[in-house]
C-alpha cells in the first residue's frame, strides 16, 4: 500500500444500533471504492469486516476491525464496530483514535437506542460527525421521519444534504441540497443528472433554507448577507460547511442503500470533503522527562510518538498491536520507547491491516492507523515514543465489567490451558476479567454482558479448544456471633505411652471488627495454661476461623479469650491445646447466636427519567433499599441503593430489557450484613455436608 501523508488520511468510526448496517455499508464502501470486485452479505459471513469465527456463526460483529478505502487519493480508514451493548470496549477503543464519526441509522427501524448511545460517545469525544441512513431500497424507509426525529432530539443542527428521490415505490435517485441538482442511477448503476422533480422542490426549499441559516451563522459578514437576501456561492456554501462539520455545529444527514451500494459515491465525497484530517485536530501527551504537555497534534515533523489502541491475538493470524502515529513518521526497524514498561521495542516491519489481512508499508506518517507485529511487552492503551523525548498519552477510558459467572474447566488437566488461553483474550478485550476468588474456592469471569462471556467461551473452544462451563457465582457469605458464650473443652486421649492433654476455658464475643477474623488474648493467672502453649491456642482459633461451623463459611468479627485451663507435665503438647481451642471455638460459636452475613453492594442505576418508576420497582423484589436520587447532565436520574451481592445475578440482562438498553449501572463493595433467616437457613441446608463435625 503507498504512503498518506496527515492531509490525506481519514479516521472515521462508524457507529451504531445492532443491526442497522455498519457492516455491509463497508462492503459497499470498499466495493464502491475499487477495493473488492463483490460484495459481501453478513447473512452469508463473506463480509471483509466480520472474520471471526463467531462473527459469521452469529451474524453480529463482536470486535472493531480497520478496512482503510482509498477514495480519489485519500485514504479513509474506516473502523467498524459492533453495534451491541456487551462489545462497547471495542467501540470505546475505536472512538477513542476516530478524528470523525458516521452514525449508521436503518431508515426502516429508525433512531435506535443506539444511535442515541453513538451520539453520546460522539459528545464525550467531542467528534465531528454526520449521520448516513441506509435501507433506503426498502418500501417502508422514511428518510424524513429520521431527519424529523433527529432535529428532534438534537435542534437546528441536523442538516439533510440529499433527498431521497422514489418512484412507483422505488429508491431511483437523490436531489443534492448544496448544489440543488438531482441524480438517478441507471441500470447500470451510473448516476445521470436530471431535473429535480416539481414533487421535491417543497422539501428542498426547507432544508435548503435551513441550511443557508447554517451557514449564515458561520461569521458576521454571512449574516448580514442573508439579511439581505444575498446568495451565497457554492464555494462559499461548501466552506462555511467544512468549518461548521468539523467543530460539531453542523451534522449532515445522507442516505443510501447498502445493498445496492447507491449513496456510496456522496458518502465518500463527503467524508474527504467536510469531515476533517487529523491534522485539524488537537493530540497532547506529557512528556515524562520534564513533565510537561506534549502538543503532538498529528505534526509530521515532530518526534515519533503513537499509541496502541487496541490488540489481536489470534492464534491464526499471530498478535498485532493497532496503532494511531500521533507525530513524526514510523519507519521499518525503528526502535521505539514504552515508558510505562520501561522498556524498548524494535517495531520491525510496519503493517496497515485490512480487517484480519496485514499488508507491509513502508512507513506511516502522523494520523495515520497501522500495525506492529510481536511486540514483547507493549499492552493496549499504552504510549510508544522515542527515548530522549518519552511522551504518554492519556489511557483511554474503557468500561468496567460487571456481569460475573463462575467458571469451571469442563476437561480435568486443562486448568492451565484455559489460564493461558484467557490471559490472550484478555489482551485483546480490556472488558473481560478473569479472578481468583481463593476464599470461595471459584474462579470468576467478568464481562460487559452475559453474551459476552458465553462468547468468551466460544472463542475459548474454536480458537484455543478448550472447554468451559459458566455458573452462577458462589456469593462470599460470612459467619459471625451476636452473643458472648463461655465455654471449656477439655481435649484427652490416652492410646499407651504419651497421651494427649489440653485444657482450655475460653469466652467468645462479638469483636466489633469485621475487617479481620479474629482478636486473640489471653487472662490466664496462676500458669493454669503455661505461656508456651498460648501460640497453640491461638493457632487453634486461626484454622478454626476459616470455616465456620454453621455453614463452612470464613468467621469475622469473633473475640477469642483465654482466661483459664490446665495441663499435664507429660502429656500435654501444642497439638493438644490446638485442637482444644479449635473445639472450644465450634462450641463456643454455636452458643453465641450465631448468623451468616451477606455482602451488601452499593449500587448506581443511570435511566432515563420516565424507567425510574420500573427500576425502583424491580429493586424493591431485589431487596434493594433506595438511598436517593440525583438529576445528572444529560438529563437522566441516578438511582442509588444498595442491594445483596446475590440479587445482582442477572441483572444486567433485567435492566436492558426495563430500558431498553438506555440503563446503566455500576457497584461497589459495601460491608457485609445480616442475612434474612429464609436465606440463612437455605445456605445452612445446602452446605450441611461442609461443615466440619466436634471430634
Amino acid at each position: 500500500m503507498n504512503v498518506y501523508t496527515t492531509d490525506k488520511i481519514r479516521n472515521v468510526v462508524l457507529l451504531g444500533h445492532g443491526g442497522c448496517g455498519k457492516t455491509s455499508l463497508v462492503e459497499a464502501m470498499a466495493y464502491l471504492s475499487g477495493k473488492i470486485t463483490r460484495m459481501g452479505k453478513v447473512s452469508e459471513g463473506n463480509t471483509i469486516s466480520d472474520y471471526d469465527k463467531e462473527e459469521i456463526k452469529r451474524k453480529f460483529s463482536i470486535q472493531t476491525s480497520v478496512v482503510p478505502i482509498l477514495w480519489e487519493d485519500n485514504k479513509i480508514n474506516v473502523l467498524d464496530t459492533p453495534g451491541y451493548f456487551d462489545f462497547i470496549g471495542e467501540v470505546e477503543e475505536a472512538v477513542s483514535v476516530a478524528d470523525a464519526a458516521i452514525i449508521v441509522v436503518s431508515g426502516k427501524a429508525g433512531i435506535e437506542v443506539g444511535t442515541k448511545k453513538a451520539w453520546e460517545l460522539c459528545e464525550k469525544y467531542k467528534l465531528p460527525r454526520m449521520f448516513f441512513v441506509t435501507d433506503m431500497d426498502i418500501d417502508n424507509a422514511s428518510f424524513r421521519q429520521v431527519v424529523e426525529d433527529l432535529q428532534q432530539l438534537y435542534g437546528k443542527k441536523i442538516a439533510p444534504f440529499h433527498l431521497p428521490i422514489r418512484e412507483n415505490e422505488k429508491f431511483v435517485g437523490y436531489v443534492n441540497i448544496v448544489t440543488k441538482t438531482a441524480n438517478r442511477w441507471n441500470d447500470k448503476g451510473e448516476v445521470l443528472e436530471f431535473e429535480v422533480p416539481d414533487y421535491s422542490m417543497a422539501n428542498l426549499d426547507i432544508c435548503r433554507d435551513a441550511l443557508m441559516e447554517a451557514v449564515a451563522e458561520t461569521s458576521e459578514e454571512f449574516m448580514d448577507r442573508y439579511f439581505n437576501g444575498e446568495e451565497f456561492s457554492e464555494d462559499e456554501i461548501r466552506q462555511a460547511l467544512r468549518v461548521n462539520v468539523s467543530d460539531g455545529s453542523i451534522v449532515p444527514v445522507s442516505m443510501g442503500s447498502n445493498i445496492l451500494a447507491q449513496g456510496m459515491y456522496t458518502l465518500l465525497d463527503d467524508i474527504v470533503k467536510y469531515l476533517p484530517s487529523p491534522e485539524k485536530r488537537a493530540c497532547t501527551g506529557i512528556n515524562v522527562k520534564n513533565n510537561e504537555v506534549y502538543h503532538a497534534d498529528y505534526d509530521f515533523s515532530k518526534a515519533k510518538s503513537a499509541y496502541v489502541f487496541k490488540t489481536i491475538a489470534d492464534p491464526f493470524i499471530g498478535k498485532y498491536s493497532l496503532i494511531k502515529v500521533n507525530s513524526g513518521v514510523l519507519k521499518q526497524d525503528d526502535v521505539l520507547y514504552n515508558h510505562h514498561k520501561e522498556t524498548e521495542e524494535k517495531i520491525g516491519k510496519l503493517y496497515v491491516l485490512n480487517a484480519n489481512k496485514p499488508e507491509e508499508v513502508k512507513e506511516l506518517h502522523a494520523g495515520d492507523i497501522g500495525a506492529l507485529a510481536k511486540l514483547t511487552v507493549t499492552e493496549t492503551t499504552d504510549s510508544l515514543s522515542t527515548k530522549t523525548n518519552p511522551v504518554v498519552f492519556l489511557r483511554t477510558s474503557i468500561s468496567t465489567p460487571y456481569t460475573a459467572k463462575r467458571y469451571k474447566a469442563r476437561n480435568k488437566g486443562d486448568e492451565d490451558k484455559i489460564s493461558q488461553a484467557l490471559q490472550k483474550l484478555m489482551a485483546e478485550d480490556l472488558t473481560l476479567k478473569a479472578v481468583n476468588d481463593s476464599e470461595n474456592a471459584q474462579t470468576l469471569l467478568y464481562g460487559i454482558g452475559e453474551q459476552h462471556l458465553e462468547i468468551v467461551a466460544a472463542k475459548l473452544l474454536n480458537r484455543y479448544k478448550v472447554e468451559i462451563d459458566l455458573m452462577k457465582p458462589k456469593i462470599a457469605f460470612k459467619e459471625t456471633i451476636q452473643k458472648k458464650a463461655d465455654v471449656e473443652y477439655k481435649y484427652k486421649k490416652q492410646s499407651g505411652g504419651h497421651g494427649q492433654y489440653g485444657h482450655v476455658k475460653m469466652t467468645f464475643e462479638p469483636s466489633g471488627d469485621l475487617d479481620r477474623s479474629y482478636t486473640f488474648e489471653q487472662m490466664v493467672v496462676g500458669g493454669a495454661v503455661p505461656k508456651n502453649y498460648f501460640p497453640a491456642v491461638e493457632k487453634g482459633i486461626e484454622e478454626a476461623v476459616k470455616k465456620g461451623p454453621m455453614a463452612a463459611y470464613p468467621v469475622v468479627g469473633v473475640k477469642a479469650v483465654l482466661y483459664d485451663g490446665s495441663y499435664h507435665p507429660v502429656d500435654s503438647s501444642e497439638m493438644a491445646f490446638k485442637v482444644a481451642a479449635k473445639q472450644a471455638f465450634k462450641k463456643g460459636f454455636m452458643e453465641a447466636g450465631p448468623v451468616l452475613l451477606e455482602p451488601i453492594a452499593t449500587l448506581k442505576v443511570v435511566v432515563p427519567e420516565h424507567y425510574t418508576g420500573d427500576v425502583m420497582g424491580d429493586l424493591n423484589k431485589r431487596r434493594a433499599r433506595v438511598l436517593g436520587m440525583n438529576p445528572t447532565e444529560d438529563e437522566k436520574q441516578e438511582i442509588i441503593a444498595e442491594i445483596p451481592y446475590m440479587e445482582l445475578d442477572g441483572y444486567t440482562e433485567e435492566l436492558r430489557s426495563m430500558t431498553g438498553g438506555r440503563g446503566e449501572y455500576s457497584y461497589e463493595f459495601a460491608r457485609y450484613e445480616k442475612a434474612p433467616d429464609a436465606v440463612q437457613k437455605k445456605e445452612i441446608e445446602e452446605r450441611a455436608g461442609k461443615v466440619e463435625t466436634m471430634e
